[in-house]
């Protein structure tokens, strides 16, 4: 999970500088999902194995609110300061705390419970906003975009048990968001991207690769609280790339947040240690 966060935040800043340097949205989804295609289409064809999965409703589901996610997600991006940004995508382990209380689908440990608000709080502190009027659109979109990526976790688990090997639901994944690109090209443009920007995008292609093969395995076989609260750690990674690259340096505020994220990663790890968690 911490191998997805960094990969993600690294992600992030690449969309950013790409949507700088002219790049479109669809352009941006298509170079996301592309490389993952083709590498793990070469990789599948090498070893010979199947493409097919053994059950399509979790993956339609996954990939429904996964690739929407995605591009409400990057739309912030492009908006939004990315530590701002990217807080309001990674609120999605507080929608998966709030299923798992509402439905009693794991073990409700308090003290992981008390993690993930934990986390919450940080984000908060982090992201601590002063919208305009031009940023309350992204900002609600980062929101949703945090909402239906905790619905997608949640497949991914349930893919997890039925056993589907971790690269066939990247390799899915990436197929939808290739085919949503194409969609967005037909109402929407191709981007006149620079040397920078070209470069960006392929960036992006490889840290999406990397990371989603890290978040899926984490959360098919792992903690999904667990898996919840270190994803929070990208938003430090986010908050750092933003003060190197961006001059978006965090308040004191933001900083007692961050201190709240990184707490939270370890009362869940010391949690998990003692007592594993059932889900």
């Amino acid at each position: 999970m911490l191998v997805a966060s960094a990969m993600f935040a690294v992600m992030g800043s690449f969309v950013k500088l790409a949507t700088e340097h002219d790049a479109s949205l669809p352009q941006i989804v298509l170079f996301r999902g592309l490389p993952s295609v083709v590498l793990l289409l070469i990789w599948a064809r090498a070893g010979k194995l199947p493409v097919m999965p053994t059950a399509w409703r979790p993956h339609l589901l996954r990939n429904l609110a996964g690739v929407t996610s995605m591009w409400l997600g990057f739309y912030a991006i492009s908006h939004l300061p990315l530590a701002t940004a990217t807080s309001l995508t990674y609120t999605a382990p507080l929608f998966i705390a709030g299923w798992i209380l509402a439905t009693g689908a794991t073990h409700r440990d308090p003290v992981c419970i008390a993690a993930v608000a934990l986390g919450f709080l940080g984000v908060v502190g982090v992201l601590r906003p002063s919208l305009s009027i031009e940023q309350l659109l992204p900002a609600l979109m980062g929101l949703a975009a945090g909402c239906l990526a905790a619905i997608a976790m949640m497949q991914i688990r349930a893919l997890g048990k039925l056993g589907e090997p971790e690269w066939l639901t990247v390799l899915i994944f990436s197929v939808f968001v290739c085919l949503s690109s194409m969609v967005g090209m037909l109402v929407g443009k191709w981007g006149q991207a620079d040397l920078i920007g070209w470069l960006a995008l392929s960036g992006i292609g490889a840290t999406g690769l990397f990371g989603q093969l890290a978040l899926t395995r984490a959360f098919g076989l792992g903690s999904a609280l667990l898996s919840a609260a270190l994803q929070y750690a990208t938003i430090i990674f986010a908050a750092l790339i933003g003060i190197w690259f961006w001059n978006e340096p965090l308040d004191t505020i933001a900083i007692i947040g961050v201190a709240l994220v990184i707490s939270a990663g370890l009362l869940s790890i010391w949690r998990t240690i003692q007592k594993p968690a059932t889900g």
